[in-house]
């Protein structure tokens, strides 16, 4: 009897566990995704001709942060480096950030090669790269937290692409900005500042150090497929 009711638990976990995969798989891959508010003139502008060396001053002359449109990444990545999301964006930073806004590649570390763009004015940051846009804080369109993509693709269906959604937040914290799973969850990225150089610590548990750079590399205009991309029709 009793190894009738430990099969029968068993089972019943099991058949919860396969449920909470079930559900965990549809809220990745087929869950709504959040509407498009990119500024589409920011989204079809080319973020290559700028001089990124060039920072905007922060001093509050233009736009505030909530009033520009939240940017997000369009389908499962963007075609081409786009524009910057906070252009028109003065608003100074607030107290507990500090300045990491520029373009970085990696130079030493897992990811030697990696290049980001960095946005920042008041509470908001905006990491543009690999065909991804993450953008958290006050904006006119949103929430707070990133509600995009990882820009992966891990299959297609027919002419569709289907990437596992994604959501953070990212949150200062001793001038270390630290990337939260949905804003409640585990630290799974942190950026700050070493010297003259940007470290990025990443969920697979590397840490890259990137040096600003003014120019966006010729490879990098266009980011490169992502993910095993399998052909279910």
């Amino acid at each position: 009897m009793r190894s009738r009711l430990v099969i029968k638990t068993g089972l019943s976990l099991l058949a919860l566990l396969g449920l909470l995969v079930v559900i965990a798989f549809w809220l990745a891959f087929f869950s709504p995704r959040p509407p498009l508010t990119t500024n589409a003139a920011t989204l079809a502008g080319d973020g290559s001709k700028i001089d990124y060396c060039r920072l905007p001053k922060l001093d509050g002359s233009r736009k505030r942060a909530a009033e520009i449109p939240k940017g997000n990444t369009p389908g499962c990545a963007y075609s081409h480096f786009p524009l910057p999301i906070l252009a028109d964006c003065t608003e100074p930073l607030s107290p507990q950030a500090d300045d990491i806004r520029g373009l970085w590649r990696g130079v030493k570390g897992k990811h030697i090669g990696h290049v980001e763009r960095i946005e920042q004015c008041a509470d908001r940051t905006v990491v543009t790269t690999s065909g991804i846009i993450h953008d958290y804080g006050p904006n006119s369109t949103a929430g707070l937290n990133t509600d995009d993509t990882e820009g992966m693709v891990v299959f297609t269906l027919g002419d569709k692409a289907y990437c596992p959604r994604s959501s953070s937040s990212m949150m200062w914290q001793d001038k270390k900005l630290n990337f939260h799973v949905f804003g409640w969850g585990p630290l799974v990225v942190r950026r700050y500042r070493e010297g003259a150089q940007l470290v990025w610590e990443y969920a697979d548990g590397s840490t890259t150090h990137m040096e600003r750079i003014c120019d966006l590399p010729d490879n990098e205009k266009v980011p490169s497929p992502r993910g095993p991309q399998i052909k279910i029709f």
